[in-house]
């Protein structure tokens, strides 16, 4: 059987100190310019909280190569910080010496010599329950979302429904197994899972005439201007749309029947995002612990103060609203209809919230996403 920390293949909210790496080649005879970047980035990141260290490294083999090192008390101050404009600020000036980049994070779980003091939030759990190893799927989830114009919601919806998939297969290591777009209003969501390295998948992407030509399309009704033309431009834009995983919990093996995917948007209050995310993963960490679950999965997106919860039920959502809604009991619900602007519907008594709840059903059916398309990759022999 396997245990709830190995259906969690995914989790920022574990509370254990996040290491942070970036790998960097700059181009020849940057060396200087980068140097100069590199001080006004760490001057900056310095004051951030949740900051304790950073190191820069240059490769003994090929002086052209760099790394920078950081360490953060854990994951969600990092996250804040890497998805804010501050960041879109402060690291402008290393994309003029750098030709490539990649970055990889890692939860601390085993060290030798106790440098730092267990945190808080760590503190607060049984020891067998700190810095659960996960056991991955091999898959990285992650979405983007950005917003277009009002009034043309139809003309967008229609232009993502339409276009042709790109290539699936990246490379020996890394294909894509699943695009999800869906549409909020006049937000756009995109999520996608990878199968190996999802920034080699996202280049990939890019470069595919099918996603450039559909991106072509939507630029005119983009609430914020890019120029795909323009490498700066674009960066920027994807920086900004950047929605990251936070959480994935999935069910043991698959039901029989019929798995519906959907995405459930919940527009936090101003600076209420992060603990809307972590109460919706805390919610789903206990419901997966149930064998009959009709959440085959779940996958907590967030940023700022967009959640964006997207889940595989099994069957109609309408038959589930309690458990679509990601959190249960009175309790927890007055909890989440606090942390919301629209969450005034939800139940705020205590008594037993039960199915068919009529203020459950009526949040669940605003917040659950129009699905534009659901594209699998074909299964390669």
């Amino acid at each position: 059987m396997t245990t709830l920390s190995e259906r969690i293949s995914q989790s920022v909210f574990d509370g254990s100190r996040l290491r942070v790496i970036l790998l960097l080649d700059l181009y020849e005879g940057a060396q200087k310019e980068f140097l100069e970047a590199y001080e006004h980035m760490r001057n900056s990141v310095a004051s951030v909280p949740g900051h304790i260290s950073d190191q820069l490294c240059q490769s003994i083999e090929n002086p052209s190569q760099w790394l920078i090192t950081s360490e953060w008390e854990s994951a969600p101050p990092f996250l804040a910080w890497v998805n804010s404009e501050e960041h879109v600020e402060t690291v402008q000036p290393l994309h003029s010496c750098v030709r490539d980049t990649r970055s990889l994070k890692f939860n601390v779980l085993r060290e030798t010599g106790q440098v730092f003091s267990i945190s808080p939030e760590q503190q607060r759990k049984p020891a067998d329950a700190r810095a659960s190893v996960r056991v991955g799927d091999g898959v990285v989830r992650h979405a983007l979302t950005f917003t277009v114009k009002p009034g043309s919601e139809q003309t967008v919806a229609k232009i993502l429904a339409g276009y042709s998939s790109p290539a699936a297969r990246v490379d020996d290591h890394t294909r894509l197994r699943r695009t999800s777009l869906f549409m909020h209003g006049n937000r756009v969501v995109r999520a996608i899972e990878v199968q190996g390295d999802l920034m080699a998948a996202l280049r990939h992407v890019s470069k595919q005439p099918e996603v450039r030509a559909v991106e072509e399309a939507i630029n005119p009704y983009l609430e914020q201007d890019r120029d795909l033309d323009d490498a700066n431009s674009a960066r920027v834009f994807f920086t900004r749309a950047a929605l990251p995983a936070v959480h994935h919990v999935s069910a043991e093996g698959r039901p029989p029947g019929e798995v519906n995917r959907h995405a459930l948007f919940y527009q936090a209050k101003e600076g209420c995002g992060l603990a809307v995310a972590r109460l919706l993963a805390q919610q789903d960490e206990q419901a997966a612990a149930h064998d009959k679950d009709p959440i085959v999965s779940s996958t907590v997106f967030h940023r700022d103060d967009i959640v964006v919860r997207l889940i595989d039920v099994s069957g109609p959502i309408a038959d589930h609203t309690v458990l679509a809604l990601g959190v249960q009991g009175a309790r927890k619900t007055a909890t989440l209809a606090k942390l919301l602007i629209d969450g005034g519907e939800l139940p705020h008594t205590a008594a037993e919230i039960t199915e068919g709840d009529p203020g459950v059903a009526r949040f669940v059916t605003r917040a659950d996403m129009q699905l534009i398309t659901d594209r699998f990759a074909p299964e390669e022999n």
